[in-house]
């Protein structure tokens, strides 16, 4: 499978919403292409590099599907379209294009089938739900039921204020029970860190 990358200072995760400003000419006409033939493109987070001018230098090799859900001329000019996480996929090639697009051939990654929260989760459950309540996390209309432990791990992971490294692990990890464990332990390290 063939797939354009995005390679963005930040990690999205399947079922998770971001809003994008789209003005280089690479990526105007890869949203094209995308919105014509009712096809996503893949986010990966830069490992090294910026996100603007030329294909960075190093991404993760680990990354998730972007599907358009909703798209807006801005009043600058420039392009808005707001993004939902689809699938997870591993990157086994890529090539950078003349045009500075890098493309990729991708594996997707299997995911779970959804399990139910048990009691162990509710606190994190209320996290998601105090989070919900956020104007950024609402103007996303994020945040609201949970559909299970993949659900409430991937809105979490997204959501919390976690380093780009520590997104990408969570994002790495195939089992949600896992998830939601390690999710557990950074929330305790930031506890800490806050009260140190």
């Amino acid at each position: 499978m063939t797939l354009p990358l995005f390679p963005l200072n930040t990690v999205l995760f399947p079922g998770c919403r971001l809003d994008l400003q789209i003005f280089e000419a690479r990526y105007v006409d890869m949203i094209g292409r995308c919105m014509k033939t009712d096809s996503g493109f893949g986010v990966v987070a830069i490992v090294e590099g910026d996100e603007v001018g030329s294909a960075p230098g190093e991404f993760a090799r680990t990354g998730c599907e972007a599907r358009i859900r909703d798209w807006q001329q801005r009043p600058n000019g420039m392009l808005g379209i707001r993004v939902e996480g689809g699938r997870r996929f591993r990157v086994s090639s890529a090539q950078v294009q003349p045009d500075q697009l890098t493309v990729a051939e991708v594996e997707w990654l299997d995911d779970q089938p959804e399990k139910p929260l048990t009691v162990e989760h509710d606190d994190l459950a209320t996290l998601l739900g105090a989070l919900s309540l956020h104007p950024m996390v609402a103007s996303l209309e994020m945040g609201g039921e949970v559909k299970g432990q993949q659900d409430l791990a991937c809105q979490l992971a997204y959501l919390l204020p976690f380093g780009l490294a520590q997104k990408q692990v969570l994002l790495e990890m195939d089992d949600p029970t896992v998830r939601l464990a390690r999710i557990q332990v950074l929330l305790e390290q930031l506890q800490g860190d806050l009260t140190a």
